[in-house]
């Protein structure tokens, strides 16, 4: 049982999450007729989530090896083969010594950042800098999934990242890996629709035409509202079907804003109370105030041609045509080629987002902070 039933982070149980069942049953259908898939929809939309939940499905967990790997923060081979090992070597630990230890001979390469307790346990000290031959350790790596003793389930979240890395051929060289492996079956996740449809359906890239291709939306609305209807009375406290309305409209359904909301509507509410629309301000009072010196750290460290197109895109909501005259005039700033320079910084920091020429601030909480400076 925990505290509040509107989890933020990780995975509790499937009784603290959402539906999905027809996204559930459809990816582990794919998986167990040998597809792999690219799994694409925004960041916080619930991507990672559904993966958790697939991976804790009682005939996946007994059947497979399951392994999830995020590499969102990598920049380089180095850094993502440091990832997936320590990601690996977590996911196999309850299977135990010998399961983990089959997983470390195999790497040969990175011996000397693996140790053992006095049970014989390994355990994960590589760094970035031990990874000296990254196109060996990932061959050692790839080695392990073929030859493990259950088939294998290997998720990679945020799979964009890998089309930045220096190393041009890392597409190529992670291509021939995966169509070799016989013993696993690969989910793609990625959150940046235009650069994964590029990468999955471009003729002229590696991974073309090598998955299915699989898109997450919202959880609608009705089965979000009845979820936490639920986990109120479970509490002795009430939900009206309108403010749970008012919150999925106001963050447009995405997953992780409407839980944030209802994490803090559920703390604030008091057994035997009804939950009313008056607190949702309250409500994301609450939150921005949290959360306030990061918004300052972050505002602060932005170029000032950067914050002003930030504060602009902000005000204008779902922003287009940001070169032309008219956007460049309404919102006062000071030329094209500024704004170019602009956009092009606050999409590589990730502080805007852009699908089909429409540009969002990518944190909604971060969009009500500025909007009240």
């Amino acid at each position: 049982m925990v505290n509040n039933p509107f989890i933020l982070y990780g995975y509790e149980s499937e009784a603290y999450f959402c539906d999905r069942k027809d996204e559930t049953d459809h990816l582990i259908s794919l998986i167990e007729n040998g597809n792999n898939v690219a799994l694409i929809a925004p960041r916080r939309m619930g991507k990672t989530g559904l993966i958790e939940n697939i991976f804790h499905q009682p005939k996946v967990r007994k059947k497979y090896y399951t392994f999830l790997i995020d590499i969102y923060a990598t920049k380089n081979m180095e850094d993502m083969i440091v990832a997936m090992g320590s990601s690996m070597m977590s996911a196999l630990r309850p299977w135990g010594t010998k399961v983990m230890k089959k997983f470390t001979d195999f790497l040969a390469s990175l011996r000397s950042g693996i140790s053992f307790d006095y049970m014989g346990n390994p355990s994960w000290n590589v760094e970035v800098g031990d990874v000296h031959a990254p196109r060996a350790t990932l061959d050692e790596i790839f080695q392990y999934i073929e030859a493990a003793d259950k088939p294998c389930i290997v998720a990679i979240d945020e799979f964009q990242a890998v089309s930045q890395y220096p190393d041009g051929n890392a597409e190529a060289l992670l291509r021939t890996h995966v169509q070799r492996c016989r013993n696993a079956n690969f989910i793609f996740s990625g959150s940046q629709r235009t650069m994964m449809a590029e990468m999955f359906n471009s003729p002229a890239r590696p991974f073309y035409q090598s998955t299915s291709m699989m898109n997450l939306d919202c959880i609608p609305m009705d089965k979000y509202c009845l979820f936490a209807q639920k986990h109120f009375k479970s509490a002795d406290k009430t939900l009206p079907a309108i403010v749970f309305q008012t919150v999925y409209q106001r963050f447009d359904g995405v997953t992780w804003y409407v839980q944030r909301v209802m994490n803090e509507l559920f703390a604030i509410s008091s057994p035997g109370s009804t939950c009313t629309v008056e607190m949702i301000d309250i409500a994301i009072d609450n939150i921005l105030r949290a959360n306030e010196f990061n918004y300052q750290s972050l505002l602060f460290q932005l170029p000032p041609k950067q914050k002003m197109l930030l504060i602009a895109i902000c005000k204008a909501g779902k922003a287009t045509a940001l070169t032309s005259a008219a956007f460049i005039r309404r919102w006062h700033l000071p030329s094209t080629s500024s704004v170019q320079s602009a956009i092009k910084g606050l999409l590589e920091k990730s502080f805007v987002t852009s699908s089909l020429g429409v540009y969002e601030v990518y944190d909604k909480f971060f969009s009500l902070w500025l909007l009240r400076q």
